[in-house]
């Protein structure tokens, strides 16, 4: 059983017993946390909260405890069912409430499910924030309400509607070049929330032919998750067999888009922003954003471009802080995550699809045509394995000292940039390793420098 806190929520295993596993318990515990925090800063009784979660199947229980610890609490909560993470946090800020939780744990497993916390922007939180809740938790410093202080729970099922309708509203999204391209669309939406919104969606891009796979809300993943090319398989055979143009897989909650070539090959999740920001970047000048773990071809096609790319620390929470003080105009994740200010301030598939299929239908060419018009670069991600005792930061100190005369970049563990590719390594929170990213021109030359690091640091790890 795994339980992991942080300041953006709990996620876990469901079952096994309290503060090891994700169980009834520490659902409601952590929901009553959240729900003090937002009494504290809003300084209201009965605070509103949109409620949504995404198809797992331990879903609708884990949605019974949330919503009974928050209107204990004497939190309104409004239900939104069934929804995306986007949706939500499109939710929260059009239903002027003060807060969102959606019940997702995105890309893992079936037997993991989550609560992600937002503020009343439908934003994640931030660290600050997220501090804040977990101590309140760890005091156990909340107080339930009388009979008469409960909170109530109403329903609502337009949101995704409007979710669709505020994509379709984009200047940028062109639904008459799309329709006009009468694009075939293959989709794997994983048999979670993406196989209600997406087919929707692309209806009313004017996509008339969809192959659909895996669009049953069940909640039972046929394969995991995760949208990485050895997951994708099904799909890729999907859309060579049906003739598509163009195929799109999104995880169970719907913020990070997959692309499958007409051939059936990988676009490369690094490549869905770098893609999509080419098009924002062909119609309207700005600066863009990612994390320092995502693929330097953002920055080549930004500065082709004319413009300015600003790296930010790892984590959706800080690539927004850093596009809102740098006033970026598209940003994200290399992970398929795209973020676009004129929708709202997180990742979302649905932005991505509709912009990614203007931007085909403009360019008139293949799917995999387009994608050879973009840097090929190649990345490797591994980890070094450390005892409890290693001293992470004292390596990475050493080596940023080893490496002085590179470009080095210290927001977020380690970042080199050497003249051939980058190496970014980064300690992790839950367990005892080093995160090991490299990017370069040629696999062979990633790996050579991932392995060159590794003998950098193994004899540090004593």
């Amino acid at each position: 059983m795994t339980l992991i806190s942080s300041i953006s929520g709990i996620r876990g295993t469901i079952g096994g017993t309290p503060g090891k596993g994700l169980t009834p318990v520490d659902a409601v515990q952590f929901a009553s946390g959240y729900a003090q925090w937002l009494k504290i800063n809003t300084r209201k009784n009965n605070p509103t909260v949109v409620l949504g979660r995404d198809a797992r199947i331990s879903g609708p229980m884990m949605f019974h405890l949330v919503s009974g610890a928050l209107t204990g609490m004497g939190v309104h909560v409004v239900d939104i069912s069934l929804a995306t993470t986007p949706t939500v946090e499109i939710a929260v800020p059009e239903l002027n409430a003060d807060g969102g939780i959606i019940l997702t744990a995105s890309h893992n497993p079936r037997e993991w499910n989550a609560l992600k916390l937002l503020n009343s922007k439908g934003e994640f939180l931030s660290a600050k924030d997220g501090d804040l809740i977990l101590q309140l938790i760890q005091d156990g410093d909340f107080e339930y309400e009388s009979v008469d202080g409960l909170g109530s729970i109403s329903e609502n099922d337009a949101m995704n509607e409007l979710h669709i309708q505020k994509v379709l509203d984009l200047p940028l999204v062109n639904t008459e070049k799309i329709a006009t391209a009468n694009f075939r669309v293959a989709i794997d939406c994983v048999n979670s929330v993406g196989g209600i919104i997406i087919p929707s969606l692309l209806k009313r891009l004017g996509v008339e032919h969809v192959v659909k796979l895996y669009c049953d809300p069940t909640g039972e993943f046929p394969h995991n998750p995760e949208p990485l090319p050895e997951n994708l398989t099904a799909i890729s055979e999907l859309v060579v067999s049906e003739k598509a143009d163009v195929g799109f897989v999104v995880d169970p909650d719907v913020d990070r888009l997959a692309i499958i070539n007409e051939d059936g090959t990988m676009f490369g999740e690094e490549y869905t922003l770098v893609a999509v920001a080419d098009y924002v970047l062909n119609h309207t000048p700005g600066s863009t954003c990612s994390n320092l773990s995502s693929s330097r071809a953002l920055r080549y096609i930004t500065e082709q471009h004319g413009q300015s790319y600003f790296p930010a620390a790892v984590g959706e929470v800080n690539v927004v802080e850093k596009m809102k003080e740098e006033g970026c105009i598209i940003g994200g994740e290399g992970n398929g995550g795209v973020i676009y200010p004129d929708l709202h301030y997180g990742r979302d598939a649905l932005a991505g699809i509709a912009l990614f299929l203007s931007h085909l239908a403009e360019k008139q060419m293949k799917c995999s045509e387009l994608r050879r018009s973009y840097p090929g670069l190649e990345m490797i991600k591994s980890k070094i394995a450390l005892t409890p005792e290693t001293d992470v930061d004292d390596i990475l100190n050493r080596l940023e000292e080893k490496f002085k005369n590179e470009n080095i970049t210290t927001i977020d563990g380690l970042k080199i940039d050497f003249e051939t590719g980058w190496v970014h390594l980064r300690k992790s929170n839950t367990e005892p390793i080093i995160r090991v990213y490299a990017e370069a021109a040629y696999r062979k030359e990633a790996e050579r420098l991932v392995a060159d690091i590794i003998n950098e640091i193994n004899p540090m790890k004593f």
